[in-house]
């Protein structure tokens, strides 16, 4: 009988696009659904992005590939307009054109460790870093933070705890997806540290680092004294300008061996896409009135499903500091049985919402099972609405 792989067969399905099929299903029957399940928002794109595109591509004669690294115009700008202006002095040989974040971090974890080796993440953290490391025979053991003191970093001895002579790395987001938690100076310092004093490497994911919600400057893993060697950083142009489509990221470090390593893994998948790295150039030029704008906007958003969530009976959210995500505490047993519920069951004036059931976010068992990550991704107006919908929803559910 003809049959996948066994490893096919076993890798686990995303979390957060999981209940796409039922959601469709939904709209294609006439309901409204409001999506606080992704990580999509309908902030406008840069037009300075899109005007590079529309520049650009009518000259081209055709599409061929470009440099597997990305294209030198690429690297060179986001050293010079983006890096330099936040602080960070990046050499062309230290950055890397990627397929979104996404192939960053993968490339960041093969980098990092083996088969059979293992890397210490912080709970919750973005669900694909679990697939990355399915994929790659790669072990995560998880440091717990908790939703009841705001997902707070625990002291350095718990990873302490964790750590065997196969431990090669601690991998992190910070802004984190799914928590909204924004790690402190001191944290980053401290994790810093512990992985300069044990030989680990630090996979530091920052794609949300414009989105920060505190008078405190954003400190980069990048910053930490000492650990230059031990830094790959994983960023992308996804979020920061809403160029989701575009699929480009970059992975940094200013390790030469990192670098030379990545440089292979790019060479084997030919280079990143030549019209989302036109694009990406183009959003160099993105104004900083922009993102005091969107900045502003999500403070908005933030503020508004937070005052909701937690007027619902039996909801806690705490309060994020940094990205567009918070993770919420619903008094029910299964959020995942619930979120489906809310797709194909429970109508509110023909309205529903989506969210994402949080346990796929946590690697230990039992985690997460009663909580949801809430993207705030829509304009207040809608936002309002959806939690409407929700609150009903509640009700109904502890009915059922």
């Amino acid at each position: 009988m003809l049959k996948v792989s066994a490893r096919s067969a076993a890798m686990p399905a995303s979390a957060i696009r999981k209940l796409v099929p039922f959601s469709e299903a939904a709209e294609a029957a006439g309901v409204k659904v409001y999506h606080l399940n992704v990580g999509a928002p309908d902030i406008k794109s840069p037009d300075c992005a899109i005007e590079a595109a529309r520049n650009r591509i009518p000259s081209l004669h055709h599409v061929s590939y470009t440099n597997s690294a990305g294209l030198p115009e690429l690297r060179r700008a986001m050293c010079e307009k983006y890096y330099k202006s936040i602080g960070l002095y990046i050499q062309l040989p230290e950055i890397l054109v990627t397929v979104g974040g996404s192939e960053a971090f993968a490339i960041a974890m093969q980098i990092a460790a083996g088969p059979g080796e293992e890397l210490l993440v912080v709970e919750p953290y973005y669900t694909n870093y679990q697939t990355f490391a399915f994929l790659n025979g790669i072990t995560l053991k998880a440091v717990h933070s908790d939703i009841d003191n705001g997902f707070n970093v625990p002291d350095i001895s718990e990873f302490e705890k964790l750590l065997t002579p196969s431990t090669r790395a601690v991998l992190l987001s910070n802004p984190c997806n799914p928590s909204g938690k924004l790690f402190t100076r001191e944290e980053m310092l401290s994790i810093g540290e512990f992985c300069k004093k044990h030989d680990l490497f630090l996979i530091c994911d920052e794609v949300y680092r414009e989105f920060c919600y505190t008078d405190e400057p954003y400190f980069s893993a990048m910053q930490i004294p000492g650990c230059e060697d031990n830094v790959i950083l994983v960023d992308s142009v996804s979020k920061r300008y809403n160029l989701c489509g575009a699929r480009i990221g970059c992975i940094v470090s200013r390790n030469a061996e990192v670098m030379a390593c990545a440089m292979k893994f790019a060479q084997s998948r030919l280079c990143p896409p030549v019209l989302g790295q036109i694009t990406s150039i183009g959003a160099l030029d993105t104004p900083a009135s922009y993102f005091e704008e969107v900045k502003a906007e999500y403070i908005r958003r933030r503020d508004c499903a937070l005052r909701r969530l937690n007027a619902m009976p039996g909801v806690f959210s705490p309060v994020p500091y940094g990205a567009f995500y918070t993770v919420a505490r619903l008094p029910v047993q299964d959020a995942e049985d619930f979120a489906k519920w809310l797709l194909t069951e429970f109508r509110m004036d023909n309205q529903t919402v989506m969210v994402t059931p949080a346990a796929s976010f946590y690697k230990t068992p039992g985690e997460g099972r009663n909580q949801v990550r809430i993207a705030y991704v829509l304009e207040v107006p809608q936002l309002e609405k959806a939690m409407d919908v929700l609150e009903e929803a509640l009700k109904v559910y502890g009915n059922v």
